[in-house]
């Protein structure tokens, strides 16, 4: 496995990319409207930082009234979801999803229990 984004809240994902871009020289690679979000993809050379601004009631926007804006989770690149899941789950890791979902860029997602990881949220993408 392989880093491959860190996932942060964000009220304003635009006005945030903008920010990146001039402070870490990021560009946008993907952006995508998925469920109740409006997500933005910026490309750094070893990953991305994937923006997530609600529009409307879901899980960011909850994660934003109690905690406010920042990093929501991390993403590790697997080429084997099924078998990430199944490593996890044998070390004693809960998921949160029972089953891999289509997440952004089509990908297939997962994620695991942030009590299992030492209050982490760790997501599974599969490229």
């Amino acid at each position: 496995m392989r880093f491959d984004h860190a996932g942060i809240a964000t009220d304003d994902a635009e006005g945030l990319a903008f920010l990146y871009e001039d402070v870490f020289g990021c560009t946008i690679a993907h952006e995508e409207r998925f469920e109740e979000l409006e997500i933005v993809f910026l490309e750094l050379e070893n990953g991305y930082f994937e923006l997530l601004e609600p529009q409307g009631e879901g899980t960011i926007a909850r994660y934003l009234e109690t905690n406010g804006g920042g990093i929501h989770h991390l993403a590790l690149e697997t080429t084997d979801i099924e078998a990430a899941l199944e490593t996890a789950e044998a070390a004693g890791v809960e998921r949160i999803d029972s089953e891999p979902r289509r997440g952004a860029w089509g990908h297939r997602v997962a994620f695991l229990h942030p009590e299992s990881t030492g209050g982490a949220l760790i997501e599974f993408v599969e490229h």
